[in-house]
């Protein structure tokens, strides 16, 4: 990053801008020259356009870290499908634009793998982006994603700016939304088996066969992705993302089945009852794994695994979300 950079993380306050801003605080701690600057949404509001040219003419950040979304699960998407293109598009517009007016050379962009059409080939590579038709129930989320990669790369093919895009794959960890209702797959099975053994149930059910195929990632594993596609020189990004200067997938390269899942979160959560498969429920794509060649090629790769990693989110839930209940 260079000497003396001041950083940006707008959205610190999210599951991945927490764990990048983590990351970012042990560099400074271990004395890399870092002035780290946050703010929260009563302090600046990403949708008000003045406001956040306002925040970039007062504060001149370096570097840029657009971690800041509007996210949430399929009923969410499918009941507020405005507000998901519409707050989405003005944060990436604002902070985006407002990055390039105020001298901003290097920003990282953070996408969804919900960018890639439905049925795109296995596993899904950079170049299947726009090869086919998006996912119905996150289509407007996914639209405004695909917005941000192509925003950083007409800035750079205009302006010569550097301003990078990663895409991850199904994230889980610290900070994740455990809600019963709205929350991802893996939130959802660590709060119903917790709340099994909590209540003496002797069985969980869970919805489809069990059968499809899910790719995880810890959240601390794609902060670490983040900052590593961050430092790369120039030359190396641009390598690997030609001809259009776009996008890297960051995955873990391993799949598992959601049967499997299930049956770990239920070890670490200490579940012995019995797992039931309701397979009148819709099991979604039968599989969804992110081709993370590029990235591996340049010298990264995942390092927790999955076990140890959902030990480490059910940790987090009992201690931010049980205890304070």
């Amino acid at each position: 990053m260079g000497k003396k950079s001041k950083v940006y993380v707008a959205g610190h306050r999210g599951m991945v801008g927490a764990a990048i801003l983590r990351q970012l605080e042990a560099r400074k701690a271990a004395g890399e020259a870092l002035e780290l600057v946050t703010r929260t949404h009563s302090e600046l509001d990403l949708i008000d356009q003045s406001a956040v040219r306002n925040f970039f003419e007062e504060e001149s950040p370096d570097i840029v870290i657009v971690a800041a979304a509007k996210v949430g699960g399929i009923h969410a998407n499918n009941s507020l499908p405005a507000e998901f293109i519409y707050e989405n598009l003005m944060i990436e517009c604002n902070l985006i634009h407002q990055a390039w007016r105020g001298g901003v050379k290097k920003l990282l962009f953070l996408g969804s793998s919900c960018i890639y059409p439905r049925l795109a080939v296995q596993p899904m590579c950079e170049d299947a982006l726009l090869t086919g038709t998006l996912e119905p129930t996150n289509e407007p989320y996914a639209v405004a994603k695909i917005a941000g990669i192509k925003l950083c790369e007409s800035y750079n093919r205009q302006y010569g700016t550097d301003y990078r895009s990663v895409m991850p794959t199904n994230l889980y960890g610290p900070g994740d939304n455990f809600h019963p209702e709205n929350s991802h797959v893996v939130p959802a099975l660590i709060r119903r088996f917790h709340d099994a053994v909590e209540n003496g149930l002797e069985e969980v059910v869970i919805w489809g066969s069990g059968k499809p195929f899910r790719e995880f990632l810890h959240v601390d594993d794609m902060a670490a992705a983040s900052l590593f596609v961050l430092d790369l020189p120039g030359e190396i990004y641009q390598a690997n993302t030609e001809p259009m200067l776009s996008h890297i997938n960051v995955g873990s390269g391993s799949e598992v089945s959601i049967a499997e899942l299930a049956s770990l979160v239920a070890e670490v959560t200490g579940f012995d009852g019995q797992i039931v498969f309701d397979g009148d429920k819709p099991d979604g794509a039968p599989r969804k794994l992110m081709d993370s060649s590029r990235l591996a090629a340049m010298g990264w790769q995942a390092s927790i695994e999955l076990k140890e990693g959902l030990h480490n989110a059910y940790e987090w839930y009992l201690n931010s979300c049980v205890l304070n209940s």
